[in-house]
């Protein structure tokens, strides 16, 4: 049994006994009622998930179990040599509620770690079966459904076992995902853009997020502690998202984390996702195209309004949620004004957040014209070389697993019920709105 078994077993008996009463002696409490507005808008800001992991907060940003960003960077385990925080450190946090010492991180790398060594061979048959231009994600899902044969909630639940047990075989898949997670990814980048045709090895001497970089080839060091960053702040974003809802979503039905985390990510995949970070570079690079290096404030006010007038958005601001500056850009921009605050790239992003803000106000039309984490994560990926956007929906999907397999291992230890909504037609809306 793991440490994170020994753990979570001691804290879910509670965990339980609070969704119990909850459902039992106080379901007929309303939190809000539900509209044709919000019907027909996507239910967007409908207050009827629950989720544990994290609560994202319109003026704060996202906390991680009741921790903010810079709280979170500031308590978890760092490296000896410094640096950023382990990764692997939040994703206990998820998982429990609770700080690991550095012990418990050390434990929760060695099992992540072994998974990493051990990714089946037809895990790599299937991504090379695929065209090496396949798009990085369309790799991404197919080696993370084919991972799924190893599955031991499937295993364990064909054979019969507990309910109240079903988180155990659960967190077991998602150690064991999650170990080999950057080394598939990292094969995907190096086989697409590298033309390298043998799977990476993993160093023994660096930790989760540091030997993603490490199995990518990146030279620059640094950039390991960039990824540490990284999937840190994008690790999870409460329940509602596309691909977190749609992993719960799945795993309600009582599919495995493989299957659920495939799904999810398919979600990640779309433009008005994960797919944003690339967008949001793109309008970047062509800005700076235009104008021949880095812009102008008054350069970047007049491109910035040729595309608010053309019916544009201006990509990497605003939020559905958040009503200030998102902590995730913010804690990147002091990481690039520490490490790369001369590089073009990262400059233009500075001179936008000096621009663009006001722009959009005086617009009057966005509700937040603050940047998001989109804004500033693919300036970073160019200053170490990893020029190839498509690929950073991929890191985003690493990132975001911590998150997804932590909620779908709570999901099970709390026993979430299968998630089944009650549709209406327009004809029934229509009557609702005294129009039909």
């Amino acid at each position: 049994m793991t440490i994170l078994h020994q753990r979570l077993e001691a804290l879910i008996p509670a965990w339980r006994e609070d969704v119990r009463t909850l459902a039992k002696g106080h379901g007929d409490v309303k939190l809000m009622d539900a509209t044709i507005g919000k019907a027909i808008g996507g239910m967007r800001g409908l207050k009827a998930l629950v989720c544990d992991t994290s609560y994202l907060d319109p003026m704060e940003g996202i906390r991680f179990r009741g921790m903010t960003i810079p709280e979170t960077r500031a308590a978890l385990p760092t490296p000896a040599d410094g640096g950023e925080a382990y990764p692997s450190g939040l994703w206990y946090v998820l998982l429990t509620g609770e700080v690991p010492t550095a012990e418990q991180v050390d434990a929760l790398e060695a099992l992540l770690a072994e998974a990493s060594r051990t990714v089946p061979d037809h895990v790599w048959a299937t991504i090379n079966a695929l065209p090496k231009d396949a798009h990085p994600m369309t790799q991404f899902v197919a080696a993370i459904t084919a991972m799924q044969t190893g599955s031991q909630f499937a295993k364990r639940y064909d054979e019969g076992m507990a309910k109240e047990d079903y988180w155990k075989p659960m967190l077991d898949d998602a150690i064991t995902l999650l170990g080999r997670l950057p080394r598939v990814a990292a094969y995907i980048y190096r086989r697409s853009f590298k033309g390298d045709t043998t799977p990476p090895t993993p160093s023994p001497d660096l930790d989760w997020g540091a030997n993603f970089a490490y199995m990518m080839g990146v030279e620059d060091t640094q950039y390991r502690n960039l990824m540490r960053l990284y999937m840190i702040i994008h690790s999870d974003h409460e329940g509602g998202n596309v691909s977190a809802h749609t992993s719960h979503l799945v795993g309600s039905a009582l599919s495995d984390v493989y299957y659920s985390l495939a799904a999810g990510i398919c979600g990640l995949a779309g433009p008005l996702h994960g797919l944003a970070n690339q967008e949001c570079l793109k309008w970047v690079m062509d800005l700076m195209e235009h104008f021949g290096g880095t812009p102008t404030k008054e350069q970047i006010t007049e491109y910035a309004w040729e595309t608010l007038n053309s019916g544009r958005v201006i990509p990497g601001y605003g939020h559905a949620v958040l009503r200030q500056t998102d902590p995730r850009y913010t804690a990147q921009r002091e990481y690039a004004l520490e490490h790369c605050p001369d590089d073009p790239v990262v400059k233009t992003v500075a001179r936008l957040y000096e621009t663009i803000p006001d722009i959009l106000r005086e617009q009057g039309k966005a509700k937040n014209p603050w940047p998001n984490v989109d804004a500033h994560s693919g300036a970073l990926q160019q200053h170490y070389g990893v020029t190839e956007t498509t690929f950073y929906t991929v890191l985003f999907g690493v990132s975001r697993a911590m998150g997804i397999t932590a909620q779908l291992v709570w999901d099970r230890a709390v026993g979430m019920s299968l998630e089944r909504p009650k549709s209406l037609t327009i004809a029934m809306l229509k009557d609702a709105a005294g129009i039909g």
